[in-house]
């Protein structure tokens, strides 16, 4: 896949380098093209990077991992993005994207894109490495439009997830984004550390 990136700090930065490694073509959105977080990240393989602008027309996929108060100013650059899937894997649990509880709501009112939530609901250091004992750990979606849960769900089996699990449609987005404030909870407030996940298991 062609897949834009727009926010290049850790989680950002971790899925393009694994979604580099497995052959996909990764455009970096920035607002400055020679000075922004994230640059060695150029080191990777297929990777470039545009003005959010033009990384958003080479790509059929977006992947916003941005603080929730700056989408207004991103929504003005990404130009028209009606038919793209675009992944929010923010988390508005300290603020919010006034009048809109998460980003995912801004973008589905603001945007033609096929939005879907994913990939909000643990530490970069997990997105960097998901493998535990040999395994890989669960990643979770929500969202109204299921060609975007599956480009979802592939983008996660890529980054070596070892399943997406759909947590319901856009009336579980919320939820979704206060499982990830369960995992800040337990890994940064009550002192677990940073390497730890979730994993669904079934008897």
């Amino acid at each position: 896949m062609n897949i834009t990136i727009i926010g290049t700090g850790n989680v950002g930065g971790a899925l393009a380098t694994n979604w580099s490694k497995k052959g996909h073509t990764i455009n970096l959105g920035v607002q400055d093209v020679n000075n922004f977080k994230g640059i060695e990240l150029l080191k990777n393989e297929s990777t470039k990077v545009f003005s959010i602008n033009e990384a958003v027309t080479k790509s059929e996929v977006i992947l916003i991992a941005i603080p929730p108060t700056a989408i207004f100013n991103i929504i003005e650059k990404l130009g028209d993005v009606s038919g793209k899937v675009i992944i929010d894997a923010t988390n508005a649990v300290r603020q919010t994207p006034e009048p809109y509880k998460t980003v995912y709501h801004c973008l589905t009112d603001k945007t033609q894109a096929e939005v879907v939530k994913c990939f909000n609901s643990t530490g970069f250091e997990n997105m960097l490495n998901p493998i535990y004992n040999g395994e890989g750990i669960d990643m979770f979606m929500a969202g109204d439009s299921e060609r975007a849960k599956s480009v979802a769900r592939q983008l996660a089996l890529d980054n070596g997830f070892s399943s997406c699990l759909d947590f319901g449609m856009s009336d579980k987005v919320e939820l979704l984004e206060k499982f990830a404030l369960s995992w800040i909870n337990l890994a940064i407030m009550q002192g677990h550390g940073r390497n730890m996940a979730f994993k669904v298991v079934w008897r």
